[in-house]
């Protein structure tokens, strides 16, 4: 087992890749850095295998699926996973990983939004999706994460070993972050300089659509993390339509003695009957959620127990 691996997905970085091998190399000396190649087609599998570092290959296009291979190949204490591109710092890496082998961090997130994201960023855009996502997440979760979406994190051992990565593309930070909040992972934040990419290097994120991607991640890991919240709102919505349709029923019944609208009053009353089944559709996954996280908890402590 490596003490600290550097997981280095990459797609077409020829114009940055070896000095990004060299930083990590001088940060991090006794770190094995792994470069998984993600089908490029310039020389970005020659270039950073000439700075020394092991080059593999993923052969599946997306982020999410070259960090699933990455976290299932590597054993490392400490991980720390940096993009290809350059933005990143370095230097800021000891600091980081000193959190996950002498502070038991579980999650360290290079912050890049509390620096100079927003004035180094030339993507507008992309600034206001990295505020909404940040908020969408620190007020559905209930918790203060500062930065989501930063491709530059370091990782332990018992949180890469026990996540399990579903997405394909640039959601994986979005999902990595919510499974450690929803599973009280210890996690700590770093404030890091960022730096917009150098000229000619052009960033694989697509603004609307990967952003479009992400809300629709949070929105299912909400639904699937916190059930009972979320089909409570929906048997909320659903049972307000019905009551207020229903109102105008009731009092023409009260004035008259007939029900003139029946179309409208079988309707409320399906609506009512499908507000009470997502009611009771929560309160069951929440039940199985609670089964999960015990599990989970279950998990971690044989996972300790074998690499002992």
């Amino acid at each position: 087992m490596d003490k600290i691996a550097v997981l280095i997905p990459c797609y077409n970085e020829a114009k940055t890749i070896a000095k990004v091998v060299e930083d990590a190399r001088k940060a991090l000396p006794e770190a094995v850095i792994y470069v998984y190649d993600n089908n490029s087609t310039d020389d970005t599998v020659r270039l950073a295998g000439e700075a020394g570092a092991v080059v593999r290959s993923e052969r599946m296009q997306g982020k999410g699926n070259v960090l699933r291979r990455m976290f299932r190949e590597i054993d490392a204490e400490c991980y720390v996973m940096v993009d290809g591109d350059d933005t990143y710092p370095m230097e800021a890496a000891r600091e980081m990983t000193d959190k996950v082998l002498l502070e038991n961090a579980d999650m360290v997130v290079g912050d890049r939004l509390s620096s100079t994201y927003f004035t180094e960023n030339k993507r507008p855009f992309h600034n206001s999706g990295n505020s909404v996502v940040r908020g969408s997440i620190n007020r559905l979760f209930r918790c203060d994460i500062r930065d989501i979406m930063t491709g530059f994190r370091a990782l332990s051992y018992d949180f890469v070993k026990t996540f399990p990565v579903l997405s394909e593309g640039f959601e994986i930070e979005t999902e990595m972050t919510i499974h450690a909040v929803n599973n009280r992972m210890q996690i700590d934040n770093v404030v890091i300089e960022y730096r917009d990419r150098p000229e000619g290097s052009e960033s694989k994120l697509n603004t609307y659509s990967d952003g479009i991607k992400v809300l629709r991640t949070i929105l299912s890991l909400y639904s699937h993390y916190r059930p009972l919240r979320y089909f409570g709102f929906l048997a909320f919505l659903l049972l307000l339509i019905s009551v207020v349709f229903f109102i105008p029923v009731a009092a023409d019944y009260a004035r008259t003695g007939l029900v003139e609208r029946f179309p409208t009053l079988i309707v409320c009353g399906f609506v009512a009957i499908a507000a009470i089944l997502c009611f009771f559709t929560g309160l069951i996954l929440s039940h199985i959620e609670q089964k999960n996280r015990r599990d989970f908890e279950l998990q971690r402590n044989l996972l300790r127990k074998r690499d002992a």
